[in-house]
């Protein structure tokens, strides 16, 4: 049972002190100025610490949200993948929240400033925005991501420090992201491309570019491919680093086979990388240039490397692979990835369909003859 104990201050001053003492536990006090708010805080109070929540209420005041953010770039943020982007996110973040104690960071707070972050004009750092030009905004995509780094933070100081009991993100809403881009090459385009990547002057262009095709990989995959990354008499490239964090096999097959194989007789003692470049040997090549006048040469317009990997994916759709067969190629953890492509296959569904409904109506048949 909780103590109170009615205290007068030199100034004559009423206050009322609450003392919480339970076995096992060191003393808990706090000391308020009306005894009815002292009588509820010792009641949840005894609660809490019976049911082991107190400790994290303790310290969620001891600690604000800069403080939360500093020892999650100090421990955490080093070993992110996508450390660079991060780290910008939360410096919004910490520039938003920092004063605040996390025993007042609420789900409207959060809301409030994911709110602002969709309204906040944005600039490219270093280029300065001329009188006509129109103000850029964040895309719901943007925000998803900057909510993502804070609930990641969040939830750390909640799992593994203890200091708060619940992360507030739970109750925050994400905006809702636009439908993803699915932009592959036609037959003429793809022809097109690799006729102009192969007249390139940038070295590797052509074959980054097959490999891009043939295995769907993505463009940090590609560039931090070594020598020890494959296995050529297996038809195997084993990537160590991943979007998602997994190690995963990608085949190799065909033209992208033989092409690599002939790589194998350029001598590459000097570097590990299998796409180094000229000017530093254990950077990757810049190529950015050669593939942009590629694709002017190949007349294809509204087209990124990035949806080379989109073009693979499709690929294997209408070639009537799964969506569990195409996850796993692409390196997605789960199915919602490639639900996009789905429009593209409809060898399964169909089989599906069809299977059903000779079942159900065969008697029909019969009937009718």
């Amino acid at each position: 049972m909780p103590a109170i104990e009615k205290r007068l201050s030199g100034d004559g001053k009423t206050s009322f002190r609450c003392k919480v003492r339970l076995k096992g536990h060191p003393v808990v006090t706090e000391t308020f100025e009306r005894l009815t708010d002292a009588r509820i805080w010792g009641q949840r109070t005894e609660a809490a610490i019976r049911e082991g929540r107190h400790f994290g209420v303790v310290e969620s005041k001891r600690h604000t949200a800069a403080d939360m953010i500093e020892r999650y770039e100090r421990e955490i943020l080093p070993a992110k993948r996508n450390r660079k982007a991060q780290a910008t996110q939360l410096r919004w973040w910490k520039a938003k929240l920092g004063a605040y104690a996390l025993s007042d960071v609420t789900p409207a707070l959060i809301a409030k400033y994911r709110d602002e972050l969709r309204r906040e004009p944005i600039r490219r750092q270093g280029k300065r925005r001329t009188k006509d030009a129109p103000e850029r905004y964040r895309t719901p995509a943007t925000v998803v991501r900057y909510l993502a780094a804070i609930g990641h933070v969040f939830t750390i100081a909640m799992r593994e420090w203890a200091w708060i009991d619940d992360t507030p993100m739970r109750r925050v809403t994400k905006p809702r992201e636009a439908r993803g881009r699915v932009r592959f090459l036609s037959d003429d385009e793809r022809k097109a491309l690799l006729i102009a990547c192969k007249q390139s002057a940038t070295p590797y262009l052509y074959l980054i570019t097959v490999l891009a095709l043939s295995t769907g990989m993505r463009l940090g995959e590609i560039m931090s491919l070594r020598w020890n990354c494959l296995d050529l008499d297996r038809g195997l490239a084993v990537l160590h680093e991943t979007k998602n964090g997994d190690r995963r096999g990608v085949p190799l097959t065909g033209h992208v086979l033989d092409l690599l194989k002939e790589l194998t007789q350029v001598e590459h003692e000097k570097t590990a990388l299998l796409f180094p470049s000229a000017k530093n040997p254990n950077k990757p090549i810049e190529f950015r240039k050669g593939w942009n006048a590629a694709l002017r040469a190949a007349a294809i317009t509204d087209f990124r490397f990035h949806d080379l990997r989109h073009s693979a994916a499709s690929y294997l759709a209408m070639s009537g692979a799964t969506p569990s067969e195409m996850a796993e190629v692409l390196g997605h953890k789960t199915l919602a990835m490639v639900k996009k492509y789905a429009h593209l296959s409809d060898s399964h569904t169909r089989a599906v369909v069809s299977g059903m409904t000779s079942k159900i109506f065969s008697g029909e048949a019969d009937a009718r003859s």
